[in-house]
């Protein structure tokens, strides 16, 4: 489990498990979301979360569905800000080299 700082102050925190990141990863929630000044936005938030209620709407498989929904408890959650996204990508980034290095040993 990951904690990620929230706000600027550093009073509010988000723990991030393996599985929300697995899930982002899947599909690909975080690819090319912020603009292209490298910045993270109220906007840019809510682009995340509305296409995570798509995915969640179109879902066909309960696993998938269950997988995203949970997902909706970071995103959704009322300390989720633009700050709190921009950290999220930071550590999916990181999370998503280190998982990626086994993988190319082989």
């Amino acid at each position: 489990m990951y904690t990620i700082q929230a706000n600027a102050s550093g009073t509010r925190t988000l723990e991030v498990t393996e599985k929300y990141l697995e899930t982002i990863k899947r599909y690909s929630l975080l690819t090319q979301i912020a603009d292209s000044t490298g910045s993270v936005s109220e906007e840019t938030l809510d682009k995340v979360r509305f296409t995570l209620r798509s995915l969640v709407g179109s879902a066909e498989d309960k696993e998938d569905a269950k997988a995203l929904l949970e997902l909706c408890f970071l995103f959704y959650n009322d300390n989720m800000k633009p700050l709190g996204l921009s950290n999220l990508i930071a550590l999916y980034n990181q999370w998503a080299a280190t998982a990626e290095t086994p993988q190319e040993q082989e």
